[in-house]
């Protein structure tokens, strides 16, 4: 007589996940395979992300790869390994890609609001001063900025509000009155004949508008034709409404001469 091998048959009758192991003859035990859990007759894949996600940080998604088997990939917002996740913030990098005359604040993740200083207006991703200071950092108006430092002229540095007729710097850098004008102490009067106080006039209100009394003391004429503002029926209006928080720029392709 020879003993039955339980096992010899169909693993026995275990699970194809299962081992088949000789007890005593004719009998068997059913052992699931690792990664496997049941009574070996029927076996499951064992999911760890189930448990604890997994071992995966709580702000990380745990996927299963195979039985008993996971990676932990960091949510959106967070960087990492998958087991320790760490909260990115927006704000961090480039001040979050807001202006640097604003205040970044992370709100939710991958969320950020831009907010301009005091001081500043925008919408938080550009943020603009007093039209003084902006003059200065816009180089098409930058000339004109260091022909009123020259001249200690500060009038539009007040509250306003003002609006101002800025010739482009290319002009002013190549008109050869300017150094004339420079000579004969007049140019103060030019610069002023640049600016109107008391207003903030937009491009849309310069529309409709046919004459407006300079801070220097004379008219500036203004006709709009062929969706066109010309000025002095000369000097256009090349870009516009450039808003700070005390008025507006307008740049001009001419010099404005009272």
């Amino acid at each position: 007589c020879s003993a039955v091998d339980a096992c010899e048959s169909s693993n026995g009758g275990c699970s194809s996940k299962a081992e088949c192991r000789r007890t005593t003859p004719g009998n068997r035990v059913c052992v699931c395979s690792a990664g496997y859990t049941g009574d070996g007759i029927v076996c499951i894949e064992i999911n760890p992300c189930l448990v604890n996600n997994g071992g995966c940080d709580r702000n990380a998604e745990c996927t299963q790869t195979g039985p008993n088997q996971a990676v932990c990939n960091c949510l959106k917002g967070y960087s990492g390994d998958g087991k320790n996740c760490t909260y990115i913030s927006l704000c961090s990098q480039n001040n979050g890609g807001c202006s640097e005359f604003a205040v970044c604040n992370d709100t939710e993740l991958t969320e950020r609001t831009c907010t301009c200083k005091p001081n500043y207006i925008g919408d938080g991703f550009t943020c603009r001063g007093n039209i003084f200071q902006e003059l200065l950092r816009n180089s098409k108006t930058s000339r004109f900025y260091f022909h009123l430092e020259a001249l200690s002229i500060r009038d539009i540095s007040g509250p306003g509000p003002f609006t101002l007729f800025v010739p482009h710097t290319d002009v002013l850098n190549s008109d050869p009155r300017v150094k004339d004008w420079v000579a004969k102490g007049v140019m103060a009067q030019v610069l002023r004949y640049h600016m109107v106080g008391c207003a903030n006039l937009l491009y849309k209100d310069l529309t409709v508008i046919t004459n407006i009394t300079s801070l220097q003391g004379d008219l500036i004429h203004i006709s709009y034709s062929q969706n066109s503002l010309v000025l002095n029926n000369k000097a256009e209006i090349i870009l516009s409404d450039a808003v700070g928080t005390n008025g507006v720029i307008h740049v001009i392709n001419q010099i404005l001469v009272p």
